[in-house]
C-alpha cells in the first residue's frame, strides 16, 4: 500500500484482512453482499460494487432498472475473522446512477439522523437481540437444538446456559474483540432462545450491528450444527423474539432526557416525555415497520405462553420499570420500545422510531400520565400485519419517514407487506383442515 492509500485500504491492511464482505440490507432486512477480494479494494472504495437491484430483492426496481453501486461506509469496517480468517465486512450505502438510492434502508436512516440533526440533536440506541437455537428432528419438525432445554420455566436457567457455553462464548467473544462491549448472555424466557447485549452507540452504529450480530450468531451456530433464528414466533406456545430498542436524545454530548425534578415521578425531562408521547401517537403505523410480517402478530396477540407471559405489549401505553408496556422506562437516560421483534430491519425500526420522536417533540405532544397495560383510553396494537400496514398508510409522519430521501418507498413497501400478509392467507392451514373438514 501507498502513503495514498483510501481509509478502508488501510484498515484492511491493519487487519490482514484478504476478503470483504460488501453489504447492505433490503428493505425485507435481508444481508445481500458480495466477496470482494483485498486486492480490488482499492477499486472498491472508489467505486463502489454493483448489483441487479431487482435479483437482490426488495429494493425498488424491476430487471430493466440500472444496477445499484454498493459503497461501502469504512467506519464501519468490521473484521470477522471468527467466520472465517481473513475476512471483514464493510456496510454499505446503496446508490443509483450516482444518487443515494431512496428504497435503501441505511440510506434512509442515515436521513432521518440528518433531520434530528438539523434540530442539534443526535439519536443514541441500544439493542436488545433475542433469538432461538434450533434444528429439524429426523421428520422435518422444527425443535430446541438442545434436547435437554424442556424446563417448564427455562429463564435464566443457569445450566441451559452453561450446555450452550461453547456458541455464546464464541459470540461474546467476537463482540468484545470488535469493541462493542458485550456485558450479558442469557438464556430468554422460551427453550431454546438466547439473548446477547451490548454498549449503545449512535443510532447508525447500532443498527450496522444489529445487522452484523446477526450474521455472525447465525455463522457460529452453523459452525455448531444450529440454526440461529430471529423469527418473532417459530413456537406457537413459546415467548417470541423482540429487537428492544433504547433511545435517547442528545445535544453537545449531553443527554436531553434525565431530569431531576419530575413530577410524574420517572426521572425524565419534558423532552422526554415529548418524545413518548410521539411514539404513543404513531405506534399503530411504527408496528409496520418494527413488527413487518405476518409472523410479528403471532407475538404480539399471544396472550400467555408456557412459561406464563408473552412479554409482548398490546396496547400503546407507558410507565416505569414495568415490561408490560409498550414504552418501558427503565432510568431517566432512556426509554426502551418493546414493539420490536426479531424480524424487524434494524434501519427501518430505527429511522421510525426517529420520525415518531421528532414528531412528538417539534409538537410538543404530552403522552398523559403512566398508565398501565389496560388503559381503556388507548386503542390496541395492530392484530394482524395487514392492519398494521393500513395503519401505516394512514400515518403521515410515519410514511414520511419511508418516502423522506425520495417517493414512493412507502406505498412500495405497504403494497410488498399486503402481497406477504395476502400470500399467508391464501394457504391452507393444519388448524383449517383440524375445524372445517367435518364441521358442517
Amino acid at each position: 500500500m501507498t502513503s495514498t492509500a483510501s481509509p478502508l485500504a488501510t484498515l484492511a491492511k491493519e487487519s490482514e484482512t484478504t476478503f470483504i464482505l460488501a453489504l447492505f440490507v433490503d428493505l425485507t432486512g435481508k444481508p445481500c453482499a458480495k466477496l470482494v477480494p483485498v486486492e480490488a479494494v482499492e477499486e472498491l472504495a472508489r467505486e463502489g460494487v454493483g448489483f441487479a437491484g431487482y435479483a437482490a430483492g426488495a429494493m425498488g426496481q424491476e430487471p430493466k432498472d440500472p444496477d445499484i453501486m454498493a459503497i461501502p461506509d469504512p467506519a464501519s469496517f468490521t473484521p470477522v475473522p471468527f467466520v472465517k480468517e481473513g475476512l471483514a465486512l464493510v456496510h454499505c450505502d446503496p446508490h443509483v446512477e450516482g444518487e443515494p438510492w431512496r428504497f435503501a434502508p441505511r440510506v434512509i436512516l442515515r436521513r432521518m439522523i440528518e433531520r434530528a440533526a438539523e434540530r442539534d440533536l443526535s439519536v443514541y440506541l441500544g439493542a436488545e437481540i433475542e433469538y432461538f437455537l434450533v434444528a429439524k428432528d429426523e421428520r422435518g419438525a422444527l425443535v430446541t437444538a438442545d434436547p435437554s432445554d424442556s424446563a417448564a420455566r427455562p429463564c435464566y436457567d443457569a445450566r441451559g446456559v452453561t450446555r450452550m457455553f461453547d456458541h455464546l462464548a464464541s459470540v461474546s467473544t467476537a463482540m468484545n474483540q470488535l469493541g462493542w462491549g458485550n456485558y450479558a448472555n442469557d438464556h430468554e424466557d422460551g427453550n431454546g432462545q438466547f439473548e446477547q447485549n451490548f454498549d449503545y452507540a449512535d443510532v447508525l452504529t447500532t443498527a450496522d450491528r444489529v445487522i452484523t450480530a446477526r450474521y455472525l450468531i447465525s455463522m457460529l451456530a452453523e459452525q455448531r450444527g444450529m440454526t440461529a433464528t430471529f423469527m418473532p414466533k417459530p413456537f406457537g406456545d413459546r415467548t417470541g423474539s423482540g429487537l428492544h430498542m433504547h433511545l435517547s436524545l442528545w445535544k453537545d454530548d449531553e443527554p436531553l432526557f434525565p431530569a431531576a425534578d419530575d413530577p410524574r415521578g420517572l426521572g425524565l425531562s419534558e423532552l422526554a416525555y415529548q418524545a413518548i408521547a410521539g411514539v404513543l401517537e404513531h405506534a399503530s403505523a411504527l408496528q409496520a415497520l418494527v413488527a413487518p410480517t405476518v409472523n410479528s402478530y403471532k407475538r404480539t396477540g399471544a396472550v400467555a405462553t408456557t412459561s406464563g407471559a408473552s412479554w409482548a405489549p398490546r396496547v400503546p401505553t407507558y410507565g416505569g420499570n414495568d415490561r408490560t408496556h409498550l414504552v418501558r422506562v427503565p432510568d431517566g437516560n432512556r426509554i426502551e420500545l418493546r414493539g420490536g421483534d426479531g424480524s424487524a430491519n434494524p434501519y427501518l425500526a430505527a429511522a421510525g422510531a426517529i420520525g415518531a420522536v421528532l414528531d412528538g417533540v417539534e409538537r410538543r405532544l404530552d403522552p398523559g400520565a403512566p398508565g398501565g397495560s389496560d388503559d381503556a383510553d388507548r386503542a390496541p396494537l395492530p392484530l394482524t400485519l395487514l392492519h398494521a400496514v393500513e395503519a401505516l398508510e394512514a400515518d403521515p409522519a410515519v410514511s414520511g419517514v419511508l418516502d423522506s430521501v425520495g417517493p414512493d418507498v412507502a406505498r412500495y413497501f405497504a403494497d410488498l407487506k399486503r402481497e406477504e400478509f395476502f400470500t399467508w392467507h391464501s394457504q391452507v392451514s393444519a388448524w383449517e383442515v383440524d375445524h372445517y373438514l367435518t364441521a358442517f
